[in-house]
This record gives C-alpha cells, sequence and structure tokens, in this order.
C-alpha cells in the first residue's frame, strides 16, 4: 500500500488541550507552502500565507490535522539549494503525518492533468498524490496551479492557504 500513517487521526473532531472543537482535515501542503515562511514578509499577501501556513503546522503538531509528506515533495525539497533554506524547510515538513508513496496510479493521473489542463509535472503529481491519499485540502500559494487545477476533473479542493484558513476559522 503506498499510504503510510504516523498516527493519523480518523475521527472527524478534535479535542484538544487548549483547543476548541475543531473539525479535523487531511491537508496536502505543496512544496511552495513550506517555503512561503521563508520568503520575504514584507508583502501584505506574502505574510498572510505564512501566517496561516504556520498555524496549519502548529495544528498539525498539535494533533488536530494531519498534513502528507510525499515522494514528490522529497525530490522537491531536495532541490533546494541554500542548506540553510533547506534545514529550515524540512523542519516545517517533519509534521507531516500521512507519507504518499509515488504509484503507477499516481503518474498516470498526473499524466493525465498535464495533458488536459497543462499542469506542471511537480504540480500534476501533487494534485494525483492527494487525490490518491484522499486529501480534503490541497494548498499552494501558486495561483496559476490554482486555476488550472479548478479546471480539471479532480475531486480535491485547491485553494490558497491564507484563504482556507480563513473558511476554516470563521466557518461556524
Amino acid at each position: 500500500m503506498s499510504i503510510q500513517s504516523g498516527g493519523s487521526r480518523s475521527n472527524r473532531y478534535r479535542r484538544n488541550e487548549g483547543v476548541d472543537s475543531i473539525e479535523y482535515h487531511k491537508i496536502y501542503l505543496d512544496c511552495c507552502c513550506f517555503n512561503r515562511p521563508f520568503d520575504d514578509i514584507s508583502q501584505e499577501k506574502i505574510r498572510h500565507e505564512c501566517e496561516a501556513i504556520l498555524t496549519i503546522v502548529s495544528n498539525c503538531e498539535l494533533g488536530v490535522w494531519d498534513v502528507f509528506r510525499s515522494d514528490v515533495l522529497d525530490d522537491e525539497i531536495d532541490r533546494i539549494v541554500n542548506p540553510i533554506k533547506k534545514l529550515k524547510v524540512l523542519k516545517l515538513y517533519s509534521s507531516a503525518t500521512i507519507g504518499v508513496e509515488i504509484n503507477n496510479e499516481i503518474i498516470a493521473r498526473a499524466k493525465k492533468f498535464q495533458q488536459t489542463v497543462n499542469l506542471k509535472s511537480f504540480d500534476a503529481l501533487h494534485l494525483a498524490g492527494a487525490e490518491y491519499g484522499k486529501a480534503d485540502i490541497l494548498l499552494t500559494t501558486d495561483n496559476k496551479f490554482i486555476s488550472r487545477a479548478k479546471a480539471s476533473d479532480s475531486k480535491i479542493r485547491v485553494a490558497n492557504p491564507a484563504i482556507w484558513m480563513t473558511e476554516v476559522l470563521f466557518n461556524d
């Protein structure tokens, strides 16, 4: 089997010390998200995305949500040239609790996304991996990825982390 869990929570709502009852989510963050907290946060949009991503990671560390790790993310993170940034990204990435290993089904689905909506190869593999792992949401800071994924036949919602986090926080 290609999905591995490092202790994912199966109940839909979690209650932890200091955390109100909050809906459980399986979240796939693409590599842009893991890199965002180390970008220049002088721009308001980047700062909001950074805060959302750090909140998501914090909720994962508290056991409220689960975040995916994947072979595709491993490969992208390995390509980070700056060793200090790579270490920081790996620290965030260490909070991931569900693993998705690449397989023929994911590759075939990714190729379909590339052909039908012109997704870049890594983006297509992220979307296919999120589908295979049955993620509730795939988050990215890449607007082209979001618009192309929306045009695809994927059942996985793809959204910006700041927008999604706002929806989650204010959803009564």
